[in-house]
């Protein structure tokens, strides 16, 4: 009875769910002083720093078990959050333009990556009033990942593989929005 339903589709996960594996990912978009912007990312779930430590090398393969499944352990997020591979991941997979012109980022890792996240903060040529912000976190790795963003003045966006990018409005002059605070800069 329940494989005709499945090759119907009827019990087949709707791909415009948040998250096909559990809680969704955000990014957090703030300004940063007069030509700042800050995006902070925090994962969904543990998991999902397990499998992009996979992915990325950082961790071994062995780490997945035989039925595709990953366990989360906390030396996952520390390894994680250390790698240069890291950095170049999130730098790679989350942009900020202004007016059509990239605006170069740096990333600081808080000490804890699997609760406080990660930011890049990008520093923009002009005084920040409109930005285009980019995010294809983890996308990569499973195309039904989706991204819940919010910003200054209850600004929102949703990310996925069919919509990458999204207008901001940042005060220039205002450094807005949470900070992690203990952290490092991974280069």
């Amino acid at each position: 009875m329940v494989l005709p339903l499945v090759l119907a589709g009827v019990l087949v996960p709707d791909p415009a769910s948040a998250h096909p594996f559990g809680a969704p990912q955000r990014i957090e978009v703030a300004g940063g002083g007069d030509h700042g912007v800050r995006v902070r990312w925090v994962v969904g779930g543990t998991d999902d720093l397990s499998m992009l430590g996979i992915a990325l090398g950082v961790l071994g393969e062995d780490r997945v078990l035989l039925d595709g499944a990953v366990t989360y352990e906390p030396a996952d997020a520390e390894a994680l959050g250390k790698a240069p591979e890291f950095a170049r991941y999130l730098t790679d997979r989350i942009g900020v333009t202004q007016d059509g012109t990239s605006c170069p980022g740096r990333v600081d890792v808080a000490d804890d990556l699997a609760s406080d996240g990660a930011e890049v903060l990008f520093t923009c040529p002009g005084p920040v009033s409109k930005v285009t912000v980019t995010s294809r976190m983890l996308t990569d790795l499973h195309e039904a990942y989706r991204t819940f963003a919010s910003g200054p003045d209850g600004q929102r966006a949703v990310y996925d593989g069919a919509h990458e990018s999204a207008d901001w409005r940042i005060s220039a002059g205002t450094a807005s929005g949470p900070r992690t605070e203990p952290s490092r800069t991974v280069p």
